[in-house]
């Protein structure tokens, strides 16, 4: 039993390798891939927070937002209605109805029903692409992360290989010692590189995720305000007859 634990420990003596002898074994083309992921990753961090405030933020307010203008259009209160969304800046909503119903009241004069419906249903058309296009800032850079930072680290992995294997033929009597720090220079960089790849796509897929939620709302929010605007003119021109 003595003689098998003294084995154990004369081993663990001989190929002991932490990870400050790991990092302190990387090659000039190492730290240049490990510093690339570290930017990667923190660009990636700051994406991520400032989207979850943003959407946080959109979806606060509206929905404090869309109690207070459904009860402003039920009582034909336009103007009052577009007061409210122009206090909700942040809201996804109050955008799409306040471009809708500045569209409705310019034409309100019109009294051509289909060419004043068409005109506001591509001023909706149109916020609910420019919203969309605001939502998704930053999301193609975290999929260019995701599926790019494996590579980087693949980088850092082909050249540690290759640093192992000069060491081994201009060592070539000696042991793994030799070849220990371009081991551990490719495993390093591979383990760093999935790192920053796996929670960059988890974060894309949840983000796009809200966003086609938020472009959901928007879309039934417009088709509701169309059906609003074809009520309003039906009772104008009513009025008129």
């Amino acid at each position: 039993m003595t003689f098998l634990t003294n084995l154990f420990l004369l081993a663990e003596e001989q190929f002991h390798f932490t990870l400050y002898d790991a990092v302190r074994s990387l090659t000039i083309p190492g730290w240049i891939v490990v510093i690339t992921l570290i930017i990667m990753s923190i660009y990636m961090i700051a994406i991520a927070v400032e989207r979850l405030m943003t959407y946080n933020k959109a979806r606060t307010q509206s929905r404090q937002f869309a109690p207070r203008v459904a009860q402003a259009l039920k009582n034909n209160q336009i103007e009052e209605a577009i007061n409210i969304s122009d206090k909700h800046k942040a809201s996804h909503l109050a955008m799409v109805v306040a471009s809708g119903l500045q569209e409705f009241k310019s034409h309100e004069e019109n009294p051509e029903l289909h060419d004043e419906l068409e005109s506001s249903k591509r001023a909706l058309q149109r916020a609910v692409a420019i919203k969309t296009t605001e939502l998704r800032r930053g999301l193609s850079a975290l999929a260019t992360i995701g599926s790019t930072a494996p590579f980087v680290g693949l980088f850092g992995t082909v050249i540690g290989i290759i640093n192992a294997f000069q060491s081994m033929r201009l060592n070539e009597s000696a042991g793994i010692g030799a070849v220990a720090g371009g081991i551990s220079e490719a495993l390093i960089t591979t383990a760093f590189g999935i790192a920053v790849a796996v929670p960059a796509v988890w974060l894309f897929n949840y983000f796009t995720n809200k966003v086609g939620g938020f472009v959901v709302e928007m879309d039934n929010s417009s088709s509701e305000l169309v059906d609003f605007f074809i009520k309003q003119r039906t009772k104008m021109l009513k009025s008129k007859q």
